[in-house]
């Protein structure tokens, strides 16, 4: 299979860690254990990147979820039962869009590893690995997995032990509106 233009610049690059210690195994779980920590950090990046831009519109779809909230909230303790019911549609519907699109966002963590897995196709695609006990192999893919959700829990603990991801989550925080506590009872 051919590589596709856009991959080789960075292939020399990226087999570069495949080929560290000389031990096939070996290296190849080394290579793939980076290969997953940078489409990690490559997805968050994107994501942070993609908040920034679309801060103010996420800040306004969380102001609407909040204010027909609200309004209903009021409709009901004030008895108007259809201005409540009214009010909750929209709040239902502005919450349902608010929701949709922090999925959307969330779309940008993931697409890094697909790539990584387009890359790893090209070099591995013959490469197979016997699972453990059985009689049953598996391909790059499975162990690129495996590593690669060993290495986001690994980057969430250390995340915002980095000035930019710390800055990141400051400007999350800043945008959350405040919590309501509750009212002890009297």
């Amino acid at each position: 299979m051919e590589m596709h233009p856009y991959i080789i610049p960075v292939d020399s690059f990226l087999i570069f860690f495949f080929r560290l210690t000389g031990y096939a195994f070996i290296d190849f779980l080394i290579g793939t254990l980076v290969l997953a920590f940078l489409a990690v950090i490559v997805g968050e990046i994107t994501i942070s990147l993609l908040f920034l831009i679309n801060r103010r519109h996420i800040a306004t779809l969380s102001e609407n979820v909040e204010r027909y909230h609200n309004i209903s909230i009021e409709a009901l303790k004030a008895g108007d039962k259809s201005a409540y019911q009214a009010a909750n549609k929209i709040a239902n519907d502005a919450y349902g869009r608010s929701f949709f699109y922090q999925v959307t966002l969330s779309a940008g963590f993931i697409w890094p590893a697909f790539f990584a897995l387009l890359w790893m196709s090209h070099r591995f695609s013959d490469v197979s690995f016997q699972v453990l006990f059985t009689n049953q192999t598996v391909n790059y893919a499975c162990p690129f997995v495996a590593l690669y959700i060993a290495a986001v829990l690994v980057f969430r603990k250390i995340k915002y032990k980095i000035p930019y991801f710390r800055w990141i989550k400051t400007l999350l925080d800043e945008s959350k509106p405040p919590q309501e506590t509750p009212k002890a009872s009297e």
